[in-house]
């Protein structure tokens, strides 16, 4: 499945055509630049939330309860999100075309959504309960949450090889 049979063609060739996506896709450096950036933002995003799916889990960190844990890494993962998607949005508009045609792309953006919805409805609610360490509903949040964002990695990481 890609975007290219959901979207118009149109609107990929606007994106790409626009003044930010056609500089970025003719500025080499930038692009490589920003695709630095965004990868290091999903990564203090990641260790954030693993960090939190763990403890949601029973693993580690029991000093501190898990409202605790969400509460001082909450900055830190909206900052990633953020990062990621002001350094997203560049990157995709330089390669609009291409990855209107692209299925890791697809996927990467339903494991987004997927688990930007997780986080800010379920996973918030769970993290900020004292009761759902160790219960059921704390360890679905914390696997459901840590599958989406390895999806967006993964499949992030798979649009340069497919």
């Amino acid at each position: 499945m890609t975007f290219g049979r959901i979207l118009p063609a149109r609107f990929f060739w606007l994106c790409e055509n626009t003044l930010p996506g056609s500089w970025f896709k003719h500025a080499q450096w930038f692009f490589a630049i920003d695709e630095t950036f965004h990868i290091m933002a999903l990564g203090m995003l990641i260790g954030t939330l693993v960090i939190v799916d763990l403890r949601l889990l029973g693993f580690g960190m029991r000093r501190q309860t898990v409202p605790q844990l969400a509460r001082f890494l909450g900055s830190w993962t909206l900052l990633g999100v953020t990062s990621m998607v002001i350094t997203g949005v560049p990157l995709f508009m330089s390669e609009a075309v291409k990855l209107s045609a692209s299925s890791p792309f697809f996927y990467k953006m339903i494991f987004l959504t997927c688990a930007v919805t997780l986080h800010f409805t379920l996973h918030r609610k769970v993290t900020a309960s004292t009761a759902s360490e160790g219960s059921g509903l704390g360890k679905l949040a914390a696997c459901l949450s840590l599958m989406c964002w390895l999806g967006v990695a993964l499949a992030g990481r798979a649009i340069a090889f497919l």
